[in-house]
């Protein structure tokens, strides 16, 4: 009998602990049939779910009981109707709602390999053995020409970027050798653009060394750029003023946020209209890349982000945290595709890929985040045809890229993307750190760059690459910390005057930017400015202002200043 009472004892025991883990959307992904677009089905994998079947909202919808089949911790539902909006989903459990996630109804959806379906190439990289992506040209039907393709080799047509006629295709082949004969075949079909190999394991999140110091103090580096006197400029002036703010969407390409993170436990359920959104699938790990990333931009508590700390003077933001699936690179593209189809006004790209090869300012080979030639051509032509189509049909769209951390040269696509692409569409960001030097915020020694920060004139603009949370045991440093400074910012100026276009935006960032670096003599060969240096036009004419050669700090307070006179002009 007492051996039955300790058996009962730890079966409840176990179940009382099996109990308290919070309800969690860990992941929500197109499943089955990703290219049809009348009736999606979705696959999602929850923690804490109870005995209890889990309600299921969309969007402020029950979604009907019947409709979604549950096993274990998995629920599969599928939605019908093609042009039915995109929108928040979460669950409820018990009283208990998890962290709302957002669904995307757009057709962009790629298909991720297995650790069975993935080899070493000759550079020892990680790629997809029998998943390959087809970029068919404009001019023929991109989904009747990719099952004609794949109807000729065996091949399976599998995922889609539907928009830049892109369609992943699953081929019948078991190694590299067939890989490669079969895609040398494919790519010499009259249709076919570019192929699209795929280079990627999970990949880590773009992060460079840690700062030359062994503590940093985070109000210190964000000072730099004046972060306070933002959130205090737009606390006042647009209450004072009754500026008519607007809100605007953000998407974040990043694969999941750690709800469990003070930063982030206020996020439950459905969030009120006018108060900053974040929707994200959870992750496991308070210091994670997208925890970080996403805590800059709508972090809540006393180290908040700076979208949730403009406070009752917001007219609220949705931060969307997606990463479309586990693809790599196309994964990123076809979310992206997605989120600006969804209304995202502002993309940020914390993110980049270096070339085999490429080399450092010191002359060295850059170790990170890199790509064998065959993948880089590929994604050069995946990026040129994402930006053509922004150009066409989304104009407005402005998307924030970090400059990345191999000490290398951003603007050249031997070397990086993608930041090497020039479009008013794309901002690229660099990464600075809190010098030594007593100085005031003004002065160009405020602040030194960061080694590891790619440079040259491509780069637009530099922010603070180094943070430090309450919950983080060490700094984190890098320009993916210093990208989603410059989203924000570019989000509240949005939200102030809606019509600014990408090309405008650059403009106001770099006219109220404050300087760091030396005077440069705007060499076009072998330069080594952290940015673009500041151009006369860019002070008013001022052939003798200090600033002119400089290297471009980001300045949040002047930048929505800026914003807010541009309403002036346009009135």
């Amino acid at each position: 009998m007492k051996r039955y009472s300790i058996l009962l004892f730890c079966l409840l025991t176990h179940a009382a602990f099996a109990a308290q883990d919070p309800l969690r959307i860990k992941s929500l992904q197109r499943c089955a049939d990703l290219l049809s677009e009348d009736r999606q089905q979705w696959c999602l994998h929850a923690q804490g779910l109870g005995a209890q079947p889990p309600t299921v909202w969309l969007a402020g919808q029950r979604l009907p009981q019947a409709d979604v089949q549950r096993q274990g911790d998995n629920l599969t539902f599928t939605l019908t109707g093609a042009h039915q909006p995109s929108a928040p989903l979460w669950l409820e459990s018990a009283g208990d709602k998890s962290n709302p996630v957002w669904l995307s109804r757009q057709r962009s959806h790629v298909v991720a390999a297995t650790a069975d379906e993935v080899a070493k190439n000759m550079d020892g990289l990680t790629t997809y053995l029998d998943l390959v992506s087809l970029l068919i040209e404009e001019k023929h039907p991109g989904l009747q020409e990719a099952q004609r393709i794949a109807d000729k080799y065996g091949a399976k047509v599998v995922g889609a970027i539907a928009p830049l006629n892109v369609y992943q295709l699953r081929l019948p082949v078991h190694d590299l050798i067939q890989r490669d004969a079969m895609i040398l075949r494919m790519g010499s079909e009259a249709s076919v653009d570019a192929l699209i190999i795929e280079e990627s394991a999970p990949e880590r999140g773009e992060e460079g060394t840690g700062p030359s110091r062994q503590a940093i103090n985070q109000a210190d580096e964000w000072a730099a750029n004046r972060f306070m006197d933002a959130l205090y400029f737009y606390q006042r002036r647009i209450q004072a003023s009754a500026i008519p703010v607007k809100p605007v969407r953000i998407g974040v390409i990043e694969r999941e946020v750690d709800f469990d993170a003070p930063a982030f436990t206020g996020y439950r359920g459905p969030c009120p209209q006018g108060q900053t959104c974040v929707y994200a699938r959870d992750g496991d790990k308070v210091e994670s890349h997208g925890s970080h990333v996403a805590g800059i931009l709508a972090g809540q508590g006393a180290e908040g982000g700076f979208l949730t700390g403009l406070g009752k003077a917001s007219p609220g933001f949705e931060v969307i945290v997606e990463r479309n699936s586990d693809a790599g690179i196309t994964a990123n593209i076809a979310a992206s595709v997605n989120l600006v189809e969804d209304g995202a006004r502002v993309l940020n790209w914390s993110w980049g890929i270096h070339r085999v090869g490429a080399k450092n300012v010191q002359g060295d080979e850059v170790d990170s985040l890199v790509r064998s030639g065959l993948a880089m051509s590929g994604y050069e032509e995946l990026l040129e045809e994402f930006f053509l189509w922004l150009r066409k049909a989304h104009p407005e769209v402005i998307v924030v890229n970090s400059a990345g951390n191999g000490a290398s040269w951003s603007g050249t696509d031997e070397y990086r993307l993608p930041s090497s692409f020039v479009t008013d569409q794309l901002l690229v960001v660099g990464g600075h750190q809190r010098s030594d030097k007593g100085v005031p915020v003004t002065d160009p020694q405020h602040v030194r760059k960061r080694q590891s920060s790619n440079i040259d004139m491509r780069v637009d603009v530099s922010a603070a690459a180094c943070i430090r949370s309450a919950q983080a045991r060490e700094a984190h440093c890098g320009t993916s910390y210093a990208t989603p400074l410059v989203t924000a910012t570019v989000a509240a100026m949005l939200s102030i005057n809606p019509s600014l276009t990408p090309e405008q935006v650059r403009m106001l960032l770099r006219r109220s930017a404050l300087t760091l670096g030396l005077e440069q003599d705007f060499e076009a060969m072998d330069a080594e400015d952290l940015t673009a240096p500041i151009l006369p036009s860019e002070r008013n004419g001022q052939l003798n202002h200090p600033d002119l050669g400089r290297s471009a700090r980001l300045d949040m307070q002047r930048a929505l200043d800026l914003a807010v006179q541009s309403l002036q002009r346009v009135r």
